[in-house]
């Protein structure tokens, strides 16, 4: 089992993710073998969160040239942009019994440690 620290690497801040940032999808760099739920549930244990949607691209290096006539590659990395609850409201059901259950939902709506305030 890996932990959420190797799974999401560093946020990518650029001028269109801290713009998406506003509406709730931020971007992360995250481990090539990662998958779409183990994304998941390491964003909502690191930032305490509820992730709605993972939507995950992957890059292939570019090719660089090195000195005179050797070229090299930058490594192939992936990018996972997480849409998360913005708007959390209760959540009603009905228990064995018939009785009604209403549970508030304690997380935040927002990543303040990805450097933008809301």
């Amino acid at each position: 089992m890996k932990s959420p620290q190797d799974i999401i690497l560093k946020p990518i801040i650029t001028e269109r993710s801290t713009y998406e940032a506003s509406w709730g999808r931020y971007t992360f760099a995250v481990a090539k073998s990662a998958t779409k739920p183990e994304i998941r549930q390491a964003v909502e244990a690191l930032f305490n969160v509820k992730v709605i949607e993972v939507n995950t691209m992957n890059y292939v290096g570019k090719k660089k040239r090195l000195r005179y006539r050797q070229e090299g590659r930058r490594p192939d990395w992936k990018k996972a942009v997480v849409t998360i609850d913005t708007q959390p409201e209760p959540e009603t059901w009905l228990e064995a019994g018939g009785r009604k259950r209403t549970s508030d939902r304690k997380y935040r709506v927002y990543i303040e440690e990805f450097g933008i305030g809301q």
